[in-house]
């Protein structure tokens, strides 16, 4: 009798245990959510590196971000991306155009990047060969030379203004060359077509070292300046706004990890050595790594402490751009930025 009870115990038990086990079985093999598509419209300069370093980090997988990128030859044409829902996230400087199309409703800047840096390179003013042995050889002797830019009310523009407001001449002293994409202002400046131009470190360096260019001057001595942004769409920010504090967040650990490394680069070579080869991927592509490492190192520009912005420089550009008539005066800089992603700002 004792050994009939003990197996249905046991058969009972037994039973008990399959079915729990059976009902684990779909929570076991269920598969994961689908990653969100984003798409990331950037330029293939070591100023992006942070976006990279997220992407290769994975830390937009963690995120559930299934990050893709799209690149542009300047900074007005990932406005127009992301305003047509052909990007979600731009890393690139606020120009006219950005301005205008936030204007409308459908942009919004979201946090820092790049910004100019006592101490660190960043913009530099370039004077070519041929100007140079003719005399310009400072900032000041820009008035009846040739600057090279992309594109009017871009912000090779903005800062060419800045520098002439600091110096005293007039703008219109300058001739602005609008060629479209940096590689025609690279070229320009090169064959002597264009007297100067104005360019990310990791450019200006190299075209120095193979005595092409000089450079005459950085844009840090003449204005504070947050020369690039994170910006979004406002429908990203209106109907996604938990994706964006996804991005967010992921773009903060790249910037953190940037800024441990390369704005010490002799701290810890070996660290430095292997976030520079990361970023070899996305720049400097077509040049062999040990060609392509020293201007990525010599490109280590400033980046804002977890995508901090300065909020009074974005309001000081869209005055300039009005003033210039480039950007309607409706436009009221407060409308554009939205600080519910990044906390900390001190408004204007």
């Amino acid at each position: 009798m004792k050994t009939a009870t003990r197996l249905r115990r046991l058969t009972r038990r037994s039973a008990l245990a399959l079915g729990a086990a059976l009902l684990a079985l779909p929570l076991a093999h269920a598969p994961a959510p689908a990653a969100e598509k984003v798409v990331i419209g950037a330029l293939r300069f070591t100023s992006s590196s942070p976006i990279f370093i997220a992407y290769e980090r994975g830390y937009f997988k963690d995120e559930g971000l299934d990050v893709e990128f799209k690149f542009f030859q300047g900074a007005q044409p990932v406005a127009v991306a992301i305003a047509s829902g052909d990007a979600d996230f731009g890393v690139t400087a606020l120009t006219g155009g950005f301005f205008n199309l936030a204007g409308k409703g459908v942009l919004k800047v979201i946090g820092g990047h790049f910004h100019e840096e006592k101490g660190y390179d960043g913009s530099a003013i370039l004077a070519s060969k041929k100007a140079y042995a003719a005399g310009l050889t400072s900032p000041d002797k820009l008035p009846g030379h040739s600057m090279a830019m992309t594109q009017v009310g871009s912000s090779f523009h903005y800062m060419t203004g800045r520098i002439a407001e600091k110096l005293g001449f007039k703008l219109s002293e300058v001739k602005l060359l609008p060629l479209q994409k940096v590689p025609n202002m690279i070229a320009a400046l090169k064959s002597g077509q264009a007297d100067a131009m104005i360019i990310v470190p990791h450019i200006a360096r190299p075209l120095e070292k193979a005595g092409v260019a000089h450079i005459i001057g950085w844009v840090y001595d003449y204005a504070p300046y947050q020369v690039t942004t994170l910006f979004t769409s406002t429908k990203n920010v209106t109907d996604k706004a938990e994706t964006v504090k996804k991005f967010v967040r992921a773009y903060q650990k790249g910037i953190a990890d940037y800024r441990a490394v390369m704005l010490d680069q002799k701290k810890d070579p070996a660290a430095t050595e292997a976030m520079t080869k990361l970023i070899h991927k996305y720049v400097y592509t077509k040049r062999p790594y040990e060609k392509a490492a020293p201007s990525i190192k010599a490109g280590a520009i400033y980046v804002n402490e977890d995508a901090m912005l300065d909020v009074g420089d974005v309001y000081k550009q869209l005055a300039w751009y009005q003033a210039q008539g480039l950007v309607s005066k409706d436009i009221k800089a407060s409308s554009i930025v939205d600080l519910g992603f990044v906390k900390g700002y001190n408004l204007p």
